[in-house]
């Protein structure tokens, strides 16, 4: 069992966060989280491209290439792999592992399950050590049928799968269901509206992840903190100072020498 697989299996549940960029994951990870996962859309949205359409493929594996070295463990959201030919993906996930993350999330979009089982095996095979998140949108894209729901997750565990993650379910008496019929932890994106993650916990569900919500956030706290300056009040919430966020930005040896700016 890999250390990142390990963190499935630990007394509490794994709280993933999702960054995208250095500067939030280093963050994120001197706040004590172990382990750090990426966002799709927030690394889609930053360099204007569009999350879910395959286009950030470049993107993903540069941003694993500069994370995958630091002291943390390092989950890669990479949509649906970025191809539908499963020996493609396989090599994504191949070249993942080289850059150093230890997990990857691949996602179904409601297509074809014996094709995500195939990507699912031959990823498995490239990087035997890597941890497959497979996702299946039966609640995110679809109606939330159980039992399509349990029949994806079952070829998928039979595929090879290290977790399930079902994005969208928040209903606690179906997560507690879907823990008991699973050999594989489940995984439960977290919503504002949806349990706790101490009743999430208590459920059973062993990785708890934040998706969007923090590049989302972020977003929001910005136009806040705009609309207070214009509104001449002070903006409120945490700001890191300039040379925190360029120490973190900063990939190591270029930092120094670089003249202040505002």
């Amino acid at each position: 069992m890999t250390a990142f697989a390990g963190l499935h299996r630990a007394d509490e549940p794994l709280l993933l966060p999702n960054a995208w960029d250095r500067a939030s994951a280093l963050s994120l990870a001197a706040r004590g989280f172990p382990a750090i996962g990426t966002t799709s859309l927030g690394v889609a949205a930053s360099a204007g491209l569009p999350d879910g359409a395959a286009a950030t493929r470049e993107l993903t594996l540069r941003l694993a290439r500069v994370l995958g070295s630091q002291p943390f463990l390092l989950s890669v959201d990479a949509e649906g792999g970025f191809s539908e030919d499963p020996d493609e993906v396989a090599e994504f996930a191949r070249r993942l592992w080289e850059a150093g993350a230890r997990g990857i999330n691949l996602e179904d979009g409601l297509g074809p399950p014996d094709r995500h089982a195939a990507k699912i095996t031959a990823v498995k095979s490239a990087a035997p050590g890597l941890f497959v998140n497979a996702r299946t949108d039966t609640y995110w894209l679809g109606d939330g049928d159980v039992t399509r729901t349990l029949r994806r997750l079952d070829l998928y565990q039979q595929a090879g799968a290290d977790g399930a993650f079902v994005p969208g379910l928040t209903e606690p008496e179906a997560i507690a269901a879907l823990v008991e019929h699973l050999d594989a932890p489940l995984n439960i994106l977290y919503s504002p509206a949806g349990p706790t993650v101490s009743h999430l916990a208590d459920l059973g569900v062993r990785r708890i992840s934040l998706g969007s919500l923090l590049y989302r956030v972020a977003l929001g706290a910005a136009v806040e903190a705009m609309a207070a300056v214009a509104d001449g009040r002070t903006p409120r919430g945490a700001a890191p100072p300039y040379a925190e966020v360029q120490a973190l930005s900063a990939q190591e040896g270029t930092a120094s020498g670089v003249s202040r700016r505002t």
